[in-house]
């Protein structure tokens, strides 16, 4: 019986969870259907593959110049970076801050705090694709 209320529960919206009293509380930490920058979000076509990782980052360092092919969600575990998006504007995320990062678009990431920044990094991507594509 559990079995068939957490799958029905998995069925809604994570609002409409949170409304459900049978359900564990969660904190919605974001929904959106757009990035940062304000694109749709898309899929690549293939077999969805879901990737995890720690973004680790030391004071003053700087990623390279880099965009993503697939939609990355992620959280600021702590630390503060800022991401340089050229024309689109910079922005600065902090912990606790959440984020879909923009999709194709060219960015660097420079952790501007006065300690080590890590991001909680998840890629809905597909195999065969990649997440993360350095320019070069």
């Amino acid at each position: 019986m559990k079995h068939i209320l957490i799958a029905s529960a998995l069925t809604l919206s994570a609002t409409q969870l949170a409304a459900k009293d049978t359900y564990p509380p969660l904190d919605l930490l974001l929904q959106t259907d757009t990035t940062v920058i304000g694109q749709p979000i898309t899929y690549p076509p293939g077999q969805a593959e879901i990737t995890m990782a720690i973004v680790t980052m030391q004071p003053g360092q700087s990623t390279p110049a880099h965009k993503h092919n697939v939609p990355l969600a992620g959280y600021i575990l702590e630390g503060e970076i800022t991401v340089d998006y050229g024309t689109d504007g910079t922005r600065t995320y902090r912990k606790g801050d959440t984020l879909v990062e923009a999709l194709g678009s060219d960015h660097v990431g420079t952790n501007t705090g006065d300690g080590i920044v890590r991001i909680l990094t998840v890629f809905a991507g597909a195999k065969g694709t990649q997440n993360t594509v350095i320019d070069e």
